[in-house]
């Protein structure tokens, strides 16, 4: 179950991280980049959760 929580997390920071980015300031576009980079991340450990099923 924790998988499908952290896919979830995952994409939805990369789509406000996105998002973030379309923004004229440099902080909120920094922001976003960091943002997305966490939402990839979060997606990837839910990914590898799955793989590893119970185990993790």
């Amino acid at each position: 179950m924790g998988e499908l929580k952290e896919k979830i997390k995952g994409n939805t920071n990369e789509a406000v991280g996105e998002i973030k980015q379309q923004s004229t300031d440099p902080e909120t576009r920094q922001e976003g980049r960091e943002q997305e980079s966490k939402g990839k991340a979060q997606q990837l450990k839910g990914e590898v959760e799955g793989a590893l099923g119970n185990d993790v």
